[in-house]
C-alpha cells in the first residue's frame, strides 16, 4: 500500500493537479492539509471519480484536512481527545481527521504555525502537540500492536539539516527548542520517522517559500513527515519525497512525501 501526505495549500485551486499526481504515483492513500474551504466546498466528486472516498474536516478559508483511500475509509475521527481549541471564542480548528484504511489508522494534521516566538499562537501550538503526544502514547498503551500513522504539516523543522541555513532562522519558530522538544516527545511515545532513513539529509526539504526564488536557490525547510507506531514501521518497504511537485506553474509551496508498507 502506497500512503502520502501533502499540504496542497489549497485543494480547490489544485485539485487537477493532486488528481494527476495520484495516478502519477499511483497512491492508495492521501493525507491533505491546508485544504483552505469548507467541507461543502471540497471537491469530493472528483475523487470519487477516480475511485477514492473521501472524509474532510474544513469550516472556513483557513486550515482544513482531508484524506482520500483507495482501500477503504472506515472510523472518520475528526480531531483527537484533548486536542486544544484557538480563538475568541475558543473553538475547534480543522487541523486532524483519521479513518481506518486496510486496516491502518491514518491520521492527516496540519499543526499550528506558531507565528513568532512571542506570539500566544506559539503557545497554542505546544499545547497542541502535548495534547496529540500524550493522546497518542495512549494508544500505544492501550495497544502496542495498533499501526498508527501521524502524517502531515507539523510545522517544525526537528534538526538543524532540516533548514538551509540555521542562521537565517535565528529567535525565529520551527527551530526553536520548545517546538523541537515536542516534536521529539512524539518520537519518544514510540513513533518513527519513517521517510527520513530513505531520504536522509542534508540538503532534502518539503517546503519552499514562495519568495526569493527559494526553490531554484534550495532554500527549504523539512517539516512535513509521516511517524508510524512501531507495529507499522516494520511494514514499511521505502519512502520518497517527490519534489517534482514543487516545480512547475500552480505548485503548493509543500511536496509530497511518500511512503510504501507491505
Amino acid at each position: 500500500m502506497r500512503i502520502a501526505t501533502w499540504n496542497v495549500n489549497s485543494i480547490r485551486a489544485r485539485v487537477d493537479r493532486v488528481l494527476a499526481f495520484l495516478e502519477r504515483q499511483q497512491v492508495d492513500v492521501l493525507a491533505m492539509q491546508e485544504t483552505k474551504c469548507r467541507d461543502d466546498q471540497f471537491p469530493s466528486a472528483r475523487f470519487e471519480e477516480a475511485g477514492y472516498q473521501v472524509a474532510h474536516s474544513g469550516f472556513n478559508q483557513w486550515n482544513g484536512v482531508a484524506l482520500l483511500s483507495r482501500v477503504g475509509l472506515e472510523d472518520v475521527q475528526v480531531g483527537f481527545d484533548g486536542m486544544p481549541h484557538w480563538g475568541e471564542p475558543a473553538a475547534a480548528e480543522a487541523r486532524a481527521i483519521s479513518g481506518v484504511c486496510d486496516g491502518v489508522r491514518l491520521w492527516s494534521l496540519y499543526v499550528p504555525n506558531g507565528r513568532t516566538l512571542e506570539d500566544p499562537h506559539l503557545g497554542y501550538k505546544l499545547r497542541w502537540l502535548a495534547a496529540l503526544r500524550d493522546t497518542a502514547a495512549g494508544w500505544l498503551a492501550a495497544a502496542p500492536e495498533s499501526q498508527v500513522g501521524l502524517l502531515g504539516d507539523w510545522n517544525i523543522a526537528p534538526r538543524d539539516e532540516d533548514v538551509w541555513d540555521m542562521a537565517a532562522f535565528a529567535g525565529k519558530t520551527h527551530v526553536s527548542p520548545a517546538e523541537r522538544e515536542a516534536f521529539h516527545a512524539l518520537v519518544d511515545a514510540g513513533f518513527t520517522d519513517v521517510v527520513r532513513p530513505h531520504a536522509p539529509g542534508p540538503g532534502v526539504y518539503t517546503y519552499w517559500d514562495y519568495t526569493q526564488l527559494s526553490f531554484p536557490k534550495r532554500r527549504g525547510m523539512r517539516i512535513d513527515f509521516a511517524l508510524a507506531s512501531p507495529a507499522l514501521v516494520t511494514r514499511v518497504q521505502h519512502a520518497v519525497i517527490d519534489r517534482e511537485e514543487r516545480k512547475g506553474k500552480g505548485a503548493s509551496d509543500h511536496a509530497p512525501v511518500l511512503f510504501d508498507i507491505a
